[in-house]
């Protein structure tokens, strides 16, 4: 099981961090941070159910991660273990991830796939989605896998798809001309863009994009 307790800071505060396995006793908490961080019109039957948080620490406790600061759940991130193929990368995010339930979950891939990032809006400016996906990469490397692996939602992209293809919107967000609130966290995190894949998720903003990127395991 994972554990880490650290400092973490948003300007002159500074607090102390704990990252570990949630378990069933987080739900509700996990629950509530999910309404607070994606309020409607986003579908409330997107967020997190306990039969899904249930799944994820009975299929991977390992990969079920929460973050508090004082004590208090702050945030989360979830994966699974997946078999990747980098030559036949296109799938969906229900796809992949088992609607959310992760009972695909394979203990034999090479891959550990991200499911789900999501941050207090009360907690943010601590960097925590960082350390979180820092922990993340920690896993890679102590299971041995060859990467770490998620769909980035590219929220700004439906304000040029009229005059931009989508790999010519990824290319100015990775040259520093364009700015994108998800891809441009994921590149100052350490991920790389993979590919493109139309249909990964039913999402206006990113007209049904989302963008495959990786962290590669730097001993394999």
């Amino acid at each position: 099981m994972y554990r880490k307790q650290q400092f973490v800071f948003r300007k002159d505060q500074i607090h102390k961090a704990t990252i570990r396995n949630y378990t069933t006793s987080d739900f509700n908490g996990l629950i509530e941070i999910q309404k607070r961080a994606f309020p409607p019109p986003f579908p409330p039957e997107l967020w997190w159910n306990k039969e899904q948080l249930a799944s994820h620490i009975d299929n991977f406790p390992l990969g079920a991660l929460c973050v508090e600061i004082d004590g208090k759940i702050a945030g989360s991130m979830t994966g699974l273990i997946v078999d990747f193929d980098p030559a036949h990368p296109h799938h969906t995010w229900d796809e992949i991830t088992d609607e959310g339930y992760i009972r695909n979950h394979s203990g034999l891939g090479n891959t550990l796939y991200v499911v789900d990032l999501c941050i207090d809006p009360d907690f943010r400016g601590f960097k925590l989605g960082k350390e979180l996906m820092n922990a993340m990469y920690e896993i890679v490397v102590h299971l041995q896998l060859d990467r770490l692996l998620g769909g980035g939602r590219m929220p700004t992209y439906h304000k040029f798809s009229e005059h931009l293809t989508i790999d010519e919107y990824v290319y100015k967000i990775t040259s520093g001309e364009y700015k994108d609130p998800v891809i441009t966290f994921l590149l100052q995190c350490g991920r790389t863009p993979l590919k493109a894949v139309n249909g990964y998720l039913d999402d206006k903003e990113s007209c049904n994009y989302g963008l495959l990127m990786e962290w590669k395991n730097p001993f394999i």
